[in-house]
This record gives structure tokens, sequence and C-alpha cells, in this order.
């Protein structure tokens, strides 16, 4: 049976499509991950973490090295408060 080669141009433009919009979605995911693989199954615990580094470096993905913590994270609680009058 012979094979319709004119199926073969739409075919290849569907993949080229999906492999574009593939790509570009996993790099625009990195990017905002800081050059990092997203995060999975995420528990509170993590959860809480992710949010002290973001307090520490400015980003959700950033770590920091430093065994003194930056003056301004005793001001950065993520606890809210009330102002008593």
């Amino acid at each position: 049976m012979p094979v319709p080669w004119e199926a073969l141009i739409p075919f290849a433009l569907l993949t080229a499509c999906f492999g574009a919009t593939g790509t570009l979605f996993s790099v625009a995911k990195r990017a905002t991950n800081d050059g990092k693989p997203p995060r999975y199954n995420l528990d509170a615990w993590d959860q809480m973490m992710v949010e002290r580094d973001r307090r520490l470096t400015g980003s959700h993905r950033g770590q920091s090295t430093e065994p003194i913590a930056p003056k301004g994270f005793a001001t950065s609680s993520i606890w809210q408060t009330e102002r008593i009058q």
C-alpha cells in the first residue's frame, strides 16, 4: 500500500507546533524557577521553607549560605499583627 506523501506536511507542521509549544513552556517554567526544574508535591514543611527562602533571598528558589540572617529578616515576618492602641 503506498504512503500518502501529502499527509506528511501537515503531520510535520503539527509535530513542530507541539514541540515548539512544549519547549517554550519548559523554558518559561525554568525561567520563573531561577533555572531549576519546578517543584512538585510540596507539603506544609516545604512550603514553609520556600517562604523562608523567599524572605531571606528575595527569590522563592534562592538559598542563602550565610549563618546570620540579614537585618530585614527580623521585620519581614509572615505573621500578621495588629496595632495595640
